[in-house]
């Protein structure tokens, strides 16, 4: 594993669009069909990662508490299952029903939504206004495996109160930090910027 930070795509940017799989319906799911009234998450995440694992059943609770004020998650996972098959579509189906995911899990097979957002890690987070335009994207809050701070979620929360009460986003953002995304082979970033 690769000890990767995010991109920190600018502020402002207009959520990109996408049709993916639901691994747990086996339908293609629309950005638009599955955004929320009043703002849309979107974490890049994976079955394996020991930074999404340490953070998956606050993940759940957050989601839920999110969902109830009209903000919808969306996880979707990018790792190439050649190299990496425990990321796989069986695998996430798995992983929604034994963390009973209130959100749809998507499969990103080509990568090209990974590339579109400029995902780089796992988890990968990035919060959009009801008009799907960016106002937070980073880290759910400091803790990470065994570096023994409380998981609180504080970062991502205190961006959900800001844009709720429609106040002028914090500039300063930490980047999330986890592993990086498995690429498939000759489909990289570098390959790709």
């Amino acid at each position: 594993m690769a000890l990767t930070e995010s991109y920190m795509l600018p502020l402002g940017r207009l959520a990109p669009d996408f049709s993916l799989l639901n691994v747990v319906t086996g339908k293609q799911c629309t950005l638009e069909s599955l955004k929320g009234s009043k703002g849309t998450l979107i974490i890049f995440m994976c079955n394996h990662c020991p930074y999404v694992l340490h953070l998956i059943d606050s993940l759940v609770s957050s989601a839920e508490l999110l969902e109830s004020k009209g903000i919808n998650t969306i996880a979707i996972s990018s790792n190439s299952i050649h190299s990496h098959p425990q990321d796989g579509p069986q695998e996430m189906v798995e992983l929604s029903f034994n963390k009973k995911f209130s959100f749809p899990y998507l499969y990103d097979k080509t990568q090209k939504i990974a590339h579109a957002y400029r995902a780089a890690c796992t988890p990968d987070f990035y919060l959009f206004d009801a008009s799907l335009k960016l106002v937070y994207r980073g880290r759910y809050d400091a803790s990470r495996p065994g570096n023994k701070i409380p998981i609180t979620g504080e970062n991502l929360h205190k961006a959900v109160k800001i844009m709720h009460l429609k106040k002028p986003m914090l500039e300063m953002q930490y980047p999330s930090i986890g592993c990086n995304i498995k690429w498939h082979q000759g489909n990289s970033p570098e390959d790709h910027f």
